[in-house]
């Protein structure tokens, strides 16, 4: 766009100068009459440019019309990231449901056997609480206050608030932290009276490579472990169990069943170690399993779904465990069997065989993906062939938000990384917000194409003809002497609202059941080619035949033609303003009110015309003086005609080329 904005800018400019030339050289005009009239010409052009710069700041959302695939979390983007521990599954089997809503700890632990899992729940629920970074508190001091929805999670909020039945709930940190530190409350456990039993000496962090985070704490003399330390791990069960020295027969399979439902599974292991040194590699003891729901968003389906229709295709990207990525996949219609999603270890093969481009285009669910290879989808996405959006919300994304054609970051949960490396921000986290805004994109560029329509073809009338009357030397008075059609001023007062105010020109109907147009696309294609060269000539064909008929047959002055010529442009570009709101449907389907910022446009231009032929100062300035109506009801006549040529070459063009532009 911003070459096109140089190159026509500058086309102006010469052609402008060459006219200056031709008209001192070929007419004897006096140079002043055409220096001004090469600036006059030149400022013109300069409102293309103008537009340039509004494109250049919208570039990625404009750039987002030609986006092909959308590479989104899932944590967050897809869902809420407001984790609920909805089931508990100790390595016994013995099976527990949670009751309550998000990260406040009120509800209840039902079911199973209390009695027959003698502590395994209590070693459970413990080192949830040890092994955690996260902060839950209630103050029972502060109530509810009426109306108070505290609906903001932690996700969006590091001090986020929620009200409950006897007090208000906050909490800090990440989601799933806040997921166990609430499961512990419902079983009355607080973290402070935990943690000083065993008081916490080591951690190893969560990391997406090493899929585990472990603490050490010392035992407080209490007799659970025979060890110094007692050493508490969570993580993902296929790691976790890997550890585990006695790994339960079926751990596997109720991880997976759990998986299955939907449910992001944790597993949680113990054990005493002598030291923070000691590698408890294969020493752990699995105390079982915790599921947590993350619900979809709301309206995330339909969001998919405008997307599939719009041609763009969705590709959910997640560290969870394959069976929770297929079946979040199955509920968003991304996928519908284990075939057709793909795993970290997938990609990785297929890096090292050099097939991921091939692969990653026929995948659309990928699972236990570290961050280092979210870079790796996203380039074998473009070499694909794909126009790519990533959303992103931590430092580790930063890397593949630069590489994507549009970097997307999370505004509400995203680090200032991820938001410096992407183009655009999205303040609630929400894959339907990306939906709007490729749908925005999509007018965006629609809406630069009918401004640069506007200004190139009504500008180019101007320029044709100038050029016409410098180079035939037609009309001419009857004293022989040839005369400019317009004055330099007249030539510069001729437009400038009404382009403005197209830009703001709604959607025609519904862009998003468009399939994306190429990335490869020129804006000034062979059809606005045609509809810029033919409105151009229709106008300064017929305004130079009127000009002509004006002085030669109607005996009018000079100046008497100059101003109807003046008045009849004026039509000829509000007219034209109702060619260029769509390319390929007619003027007469379009209400001017479905635009009413492009109505009061035109009638305000139109309106400063009439007060320039009726003010004094301004007939002064700009040669104009009243015209009779009848005049007036004839100019306005001779500026349908453009109208008719549009109309007809619209008819033309649905016919012959009516799928190459719907």
């Amino acid at each position: 766009m911003e070459r096109l904005t140089r190159v026509i800018a500058g086309a102006v400019v010469v052609s402008a100068g060459l006219i200056a030339i031709g008209g001192v050289l070929l007419r004897g005009y006096g140079w002043v009459d055409m220096f001004q009239f090469s600036v006059a010409l030149a400022i013109a052009s300069s409102r293309v440019s103008g537009r340039g710069v509004i494109v250049r700041r919208l570039a990625a959302v404009e750039g987002l019309g030609s986006c092909t695939l959308i590479a989104s979390d899932k944590t967050g983007t897809l869902t809420c990231n407001e984790l609920t521990v909805r089931r508990v599954v100790l390595a016994s089997g013995i099976e527990f449901s949670v009751t309550g809503e998000g990260y406040a700890g009120e509800g209840k632990i039902e079911g199973g056997d209390r009695h027959a899992s003698g502590t395994e729940l209590e070693d459970l629920l413990r080192t949830a609480i040890l092994c955690n970074e996260a902060e839950l508190e209630c103050d029972t001091d502060r109530t509810a206050v009426a109306g108070d929805t505290g609906h903001t999670p932690a996700a969006e909020d590091p001090d986020a608030t929620r009200p409950g039945t006897g007090g208000v709930w906050s909490w800090q940190g990440d989601p799933t932290d806040e997921a166990l530190l609430a499961l512990g409350r419902k079983a009355g456990l607080r973290r402070s009276e935990v943690t000083s039993q065993y008081p916490e000496e080591h951690a190893v962090p969560f990391e997406s490579e090493r899929q585990y985070a472990a603490t050490f704490h010392s035992c407080g003399g209490d007799g659970s472990s025979a060890e110094g330390l007692l050493v508490c791990v969570k993580g993902a069960p296929e790691k976790v169990l890997a550890m585990c020295g006695d790994a339960v027969p079926g751990a596997h399979r109720a991880a997976e069943a759990m998986a299955s439902d939907g449910l992001r599974v944790l597993a949680l292991a113990d054990a005493g170690v002598a030291s923070t040194e000691e590698n408890f590699d294969g020493t752990l003891r699995l105390l079982g399993f915790v599921g947590m729901i993350d619900p979809l968003r709301p309206g995330v389906v339909e969001a998919v779904a405008a997307c599939h229709d719009a041609g763009i295709g969705v590709s959910m990207i997640t560290g969870d465990h394959p069976v929770t990525a297929l079946a979040i996949a199955r509920e968003l219609g991304l996928a519908t069997d284990p075939g057709q999603v793909a795993t970290g270890k997938d990609v990785l093969e297929h890096t090292q065989e050099g097939t991921l481009a091939d692969f990653v285009a026929l995948t659309r669910v990928f699972a236990r993906i570290a961050p280092t290879q979210k870079l790796d989808i996203v380039e074998a996405a473009q070499a694909a062939g794909h126009f790519v959006a990533v959303t992103g919300d931590g430092v580790n994304d930063a890397p593949a938000l630069r590489q994507a054609n549009i970097g997307v970051a999370m505004g509400a949960a995203g680090t200032d990384v991820a938001r410096e490396a992407a183009e655009l921000v999205i303040t609630d986290d929400n894959i339907a917000t990306i939906v709007s805004a490729v749908e925005d994109g999509r007018v965006a560029y629609d809406n630069v194409r009918k401004v640069v329509f506007l200004l190139l073809s009504t500008g180019l009338a101007e320029v044709l003809m100038l050029g016409a009357v410098v180079v035939s030397g037609w009309p001419a008075v009857h004293d022989g002497s040839i005369i400019l059609p317009l004055l330099p001023v007249q030539a510069l007062v001729t437009n400038g609202i009404q382009d403005v105010a197209l830009a703001f020109e709604p959607a025609e109907g519904n862009v998003l059941l468009r399939p994306p147009r190429p990335p490869s696309e020129r804006i000034f294609d062979r059809l606005m080619l045609e509809r810029t060269i033919l409105s151009a000539l229709v106008m300064s064909i017929v305004g130079l035949a009127a000009f002509h008929w004006m002085l030669e047959y109607a005996d009018w002055s000079v100046e008497a033609s100059r101003n109807a010529l003046l008045l009849l442009v004026v039509f000829f570009e509000n007219m034209h303003v109702g060619n260029a709101r769509s390319e390929v449907a007619s003027i007469f389907r379009l209400s001017p009110l479905r635009s009413p910022i492009l109505l009061t446009g035109v009638l305000l231009a139109l309106g400063v015309h009439v007060l320039a032929m009726y003010m004094p100062w301004l007939q002064r300035v700009l040669g104009t003086s009243p015209i009779p109506v009848p005049h007036v009801v004839l100019l306005a006549g001779i500026a349908l005609t453009v109208v008719l040529a549009m109309e007809l070459h619209k008819v033309y063009w649905n016919r012959y080329h009516g799928a190459l532009r719907s």
